[in-house]
């Protein structure tokens, strides 16, 4: 289908895309909390590179929630609704979490504010499945090109949490008298802020209920067929059947097998090089000799504003070209954008630089995250979008979580060299893009809304 420029623009004129990228800013702003805030403050206690590194596998929660997906899909909140009912549970569970890492002394006892940090890692992840499947729910199936759109929303919303609001703890860093302690009562109430939102957005409506019927329907006759069960037995393995089985079962068998393997292989070595880059950027900037609030400026506000236009931008670039340039095309310019910050390290704390690098790595960033997040919606069954979008969104973040873990270790095994280490990470995406060459024929059969194996 052609799309004129107008058309294009007019899909973002739709009421549930300002939910979606509310919810998105709630999305993202936790990992304020256990990103780029929490490594700050372990650098200014003293930490070792390697030690701030480690703690950051306490994102792993983030790649294995599709093992907890299901039950989202299954078991209804009793109040608000399947989808905003767990939205806002997770969100209160948040706001606690980060008052208990508050209170602990970080620098006394390490361990004990790893497993709070990773408890926020847990309820943001659990968090992200309900916003996600709620994304997919309100967009109904025909309405591919507002698929796009509400991607770029909900990627526009999740940098807005994360950088714009992101950008807050670093100014407050810098004012005479404010310990990082005292920094995350603010950014537990901002998060309680965010819940808010939950109670005027419209609970999505599907058709979740009758395909879990028919699916438990079909589960009770293979059983039957197989000598049946004791009666409360067999209930509850149906039960278990439909919540933990069917998602994944529906997922490989509506996709084939072989492009199934394929879609996850991809999409586990898309952003490799990104998260390499991102999990060391706020120990880059220290090192180099930025202030904390020249990171809030231009690592947090500036690159908020680009993610925003430039997230809008690659959505409409994916409704007119299709989501496999997009992904194409992007992930070229990711790949690209850091070798500015190789260009950076030989130069040093420019400012200017500094600025350029933001600009071109977060309109990068934004782009290739919009094709992405569209990529994965589109593959999904309202029926189980919790647990397949989880599914496949994990096994990206697995990818770049269980590896990027290492980047701390990679920067001091190469003696502090942060040149060469940009110029890997710039590589790690090469991988990706040659899979994604392979797979183009299934992925344009998709968009026509046909299968994959037609």
């Amino acid at each position: 289908m052609n799309h004129t420029f107008k058309s294009t623009l007019l899909c973002y004129k739709d009421k549930r895309l300002l939910f979606i990228f509310l919810f998105g800013i709630a999305s993202g702003f936790p990992w304020v909390m256990i990103g780029s805030a929490l490594a700050a403050w372990l650098q200014e206690s003293g930490l070792s590179r390697s030690s701030i590194g480690l703690f950051g596998s306490m994102f792993i929660a983030y790649s294995i929630n599709f093992l907890w997906s299901p039950l989202l899909d299954r078991i209804k909140p009793p109040f608000l609704g399947q989808r905003r009912g767990w939205i806002l549970c997770t969100q209160i569970l948040i706001v606690l979490a980060c008052i208990g890492l508050a209170v602990v002394p970080v620098k006394e006892q390490l361990l004990l504010a790893g497993l709070v940090g990773f408890s926020i890692a847990l309820f943001s992840a659990t968090q992200d499945i309900s916003i996600d499947a709620y994304r997919i729910d309100v967009i109904k199936p025909h309405e591919k090109d507002k698929l796009s759109a509400a991607s770029a929303m909900a990627t526009a919303g999740w940098w807005t949490g994360f950088g714009g609001l992101g950008a807050i703890p670093f100014f407050i860093a810098d004012l005479p008298n404010w310990l990082w302690s005292e920094i995350y009562f603010v950014l537990a109430g901002i998060m309680a802020l965010l819940s808010l939102v939950v109670l005027a957005a419209e609970e999505p409506v599907t058709d979740r209920e009758y395909r879990q019927q028919v699916a438990a329907k079909a589960y009770a006759q293979w059983q039957a067929a197989n000598g049946g069960l004791v009666s409360v037995r067999q209930k509850v393995v149906n039960w278990l059947l439909v919540t933990l089985v069917e998602p994944f079962r529906d997922f490989f068998q509506r996709n084939t097998f072989k492009f199934a393997l394929s879609i996850l292989l991809f999409i586990f070595l898309f952003k490799i090089g990104e998260a390499f880059l991102g999990r060391m950027s706020i120990v880059f900037y220290k090192e180099l000799g930025f202030t904390n609030s020249d990171i809030g400026s231009y690592s947090k506000l500036m690159t908020w504003w680009i993610t925003i236009v430039f997230s809008v931008l690659g959505g409409m670039v994916n409704i007119r070209y299709g989501i496999y340039r997009g992904l194409m095309v992007s992930g070229i310019a990711m790949a690209a954008s850091n070798l500015m910050f190789a260009l950076m390290a030989q130069v040093g704390p420019d400012k200017a630089l500094y600025a350029a690098t933001i600009f071109v790595d977060g309109f990068t960033a934004a782009w290739s995250s919009v094709a992405l997040v569209a990529f994965i919606s589109l593959l999904c069954n309202q029926a189980f979008s919790a647990s397949q979008y989880a599914l496949m969104a994990s096994l990206g973040v697995l990818g770049r979580t269980f590896m990027a873990s290492s980047s701390g270790f990679l920067v001091d095994w190469m003696d502090g060299n942060w040149s060469g280490f940009f110029i890997l990470t710039a590589a790690m995406v090469i991988p990706s893009l040659l899979f994604l060459w392979s797979i183009r024929g299934h992925i344009a059969r998709l968009e026509r809304g046909e299968s994959p194996g037609s």
